[in-house]
């Protein structure tokens, strides 16, 4: 009965994958194909198009360039053009006037056969001082203009400041001897041809009117040269772009730009060192690829249409329960094994909420039973090592107690009977298998003034911080340690006795050190010891330091430990980290030399 429910839903997802795949197959297709049209027109048509155009436009430029310059030529070796500049040698005032009627209307002529490209013609004659031109101004003879000028290439601007009825424009000086560029001999003659931007911009207006861009003539440094209906502020953008690129001889790059994509392409014009730059919105180019994009559009709207029939169907039937699911397993996740899932419909999902309801009773029941059993093993372990730790310490003590009266040290013997009824009352706490810290501080106190009765070389320094002292520890963690410095360490020796304990706390650890000045470990020794904390116990290691190892490691987790590193003092350093609970592993208010305990600090 299952299994037939299983394949008839299956076999409605089925229909609903294959119902999608039939749809999501010809959308991919017609998306392609308009994508990769789009591509073509866009990458082939329109770049090659552009650039062949802005080329066109250069050459226009160039040739009408290139006519000025030959003009200049040929104007200059024309015997008018070469009297004047010897009039003043051997011509006769009437002969001086006719020379330089015949050289401006030649200029004029030139200047009008080229009239959608007028041209300012000058003659310099460096031997009279003399200057002509076909210009409304009376030309004047400046030397160190001529100088200045007379590079032999095209320049922008003559070095006088521009005025709204002078503007800048484009100079080119030859001179009769130009063997030598810009360098004038004595007896020169130059001829200077000038034209304003306002021919260039003719021929960006014609190129515009033709076109879809937007034609500009671009040199780093200098004022755009725009036609007469270009976007200032769309061109102020390009140029911000322009001069942070090194241009080549040409260039295409698609920029972005008031949030519009456009294509902008370079070509050089060589004559004049300016770049023809023409910027084309993409959007005008869309055109070609309307019908794929259109198409596109109604594959994705019958798409959505069908796809919102099967969503809601996959809802019903297969999204609710699957977050109901989710929903369960994220509370199992979170430790709620009580969670149980009731299920209205009746197909596969109520074969898995059953499942799941059976599985979160069990896990919750094997959980139970484990920690139950975990407690009661760690609450044993936790008996059974400070039993055998308890009668190492007694049998310590009785031993010294018998020393003592044996040597009729009453004094001796009274302080430890002391000693041993508190340690007894701390001991016979067995509901409590911990303490805190200063408790047993308390009980080392105890302990070290007994052996300093026993031997006067002995002193100690205790410097715990105050809140270090409030932590639990296991009980008699600390006696062990203390035990092993004085009769280990202070004991081996008779120039030794100093025994410190100090503590910290940083890093969401407490850390409690025990030093002496006795003969110590060499390094192979102090390795073995650490070694041995982390192995089962073995014959030749004392329960003390073992079982307090184990203590700990029980009571803080397996991140606290002993070890055992040389002192400052000359002897061991034994050092106790515990990892602080949850609840005070931030920030301690602990620093050197803030309040700290001293406790009985015996010199």
């Amino acid at each position: 009965m299952v299994r037939q429910k299983v394949s008839s839903k299956m076999s409605l997802f089925a229909k609903i994958n294959g119902l999608l795949i039939i749809l999501f197959v010809p959308v991919i297709l017609f998306f392609a194909y308009s994508n990769g049209v789009s591509s073509n027109v866009i990458d082939k048509e329109l770049k090659s198009s552009n650039i062949k155009q802005l080329s066109f436009l250069s050459s226009q430029i160039e040739s009408r360039v290139d006519q000025t310059m030959d003009f200049v030529l040929t104007f200059s070796k024309d015997p008018n053009v070469q009297k004047f500049n010897g009039l003043n040698v051997w011509d006769d005032l009437y002969d001086r006037m006719q020379t330089r009627y015949v050289i401006q209307e030649k200029m004029a002529l030139q200047s009008g056969v080229m009239n959608i490209w007028p041209v300012q013609f000058t003659v310099y004659s460096q031997q009279n001082k003399e200057a002509l031109s076909n210009t409304d101004s009376i030309a004047v003879y400046d030397e160190d203009y001529l100088r200045r000028n007379g590079t032999g290439r095209w320049l922008y601007g003559d070095g006088t400041t521009a005025t709204p009825e002078q503007p800048k424009a484009f100079h080119w000086f030859y001179a009769d001897s130009f063997g030598q560029q810009g360098s004038l001999t004595g007896s020169n003659l130059v001829v200077q041809a000038s034209f304003y931007p306002a021919n260039i911009q003719n021929l960006l207006d014609t190129y515009k009117a033709g076109g879809q861009g937007d034609p500009m003539l671009y040199r780093k440094g200098e004022a755009l040269i725009l036609n007469r209906s270009a976007d200032a502020e769309l061109a102020n953008q390009l140029v911000r772009l322009l001069d942070e690129q090194e241009l080549g001889d040409t260039m295409q790059e698609v920029v972005e730009l008031d949030d519009k994509r456009y294509l902008v392409s370079s070509v050089v014009s060589a004559p004049l060192g300016w770049h023809l730059v023409d910027i084309v919105p993409l959007d005008r180019i869309l055109g070609p690829i309307s019908f794929s994009r259109n198409l596109f559009y109604a594959a994705m709207a019958l798409l959505f249409a069908v796809g919102i029939s099967a969503s809601v169907l996959l809802y019903r039937n297969v999204q609710r329960p699957i977050r109901k699911l989710i929903l369960g397993l994220q509370s199992v996740q979170r430790g709620d094994f009580s969670v149980r899932m009731n299920s209205n419909v009746n197909n596969e999902f109520a074969f898995l909420f059953y499942r799941f309801n059976d599985m979160s009773n069990q896990i919750q029941e094997l959980i139970e039973n484990v920690l139950k059993e975990k407690l009661q093993a760690r609450e044993a372990t936790l008996k059974q090592l400070q039993a055998q730790i308890n009668p190492h310490f007694l049998y310590n003590c009785i031993g010294y107690m018998i020393n003592m009266a044996q040597m009729k040290e009453e004094e001796a013997v009274v302080s430890m009977g002391h000693n041993l009824s508190a340690y007894y009352r701390y001991m016979t706490r067995l509901e409590r298998p911990t303490a805190s810290l200063s408790e047993e501080v308390q009980l080392i106190v105890n302990y070290l003034d007994i052996q300093k009765l026993r031997n006067g070389r002995i002193h100690y320094h205790i410097d715990i911080p105050e809140e270090m002292l409030k932590q639990h520890v296991p009980r008699l963690m600390l006696q062990p340690i203390v035990e092993n410095a004085v009769i280990h360490g202070v004991g081996k020796t008779y120039s030794s006795g100093e025994i410190r304990i100090t503590g910290e706390m940083s890093g969401g650890f407490c850390k409690l050190y025990v030093e002496d000045d006795g003969p110590g470990m060499s390094e192979e020794q102090l390795d073995a010891l650490n070694h041995k904390m982390r192995q089962p116990l073995q014959d030749d290691t004392g329960y003390g330091f073992w079982n307090t190892n184990q203590r700990i490691m029980h009571q803080f987790g397996g991140k606290s430990r002993i070890a055992f590193t040389k002192s400052g003092l000359g002897g061991l350093r034994t050092e106790m980290i515990w990892e602080l609970p949850s609840a005070d592993a931030g920030p301690v208010p602990y620093a050197q030399g803030g309040e700290q305990v001293h406790a009985n600090d015996h010199r």
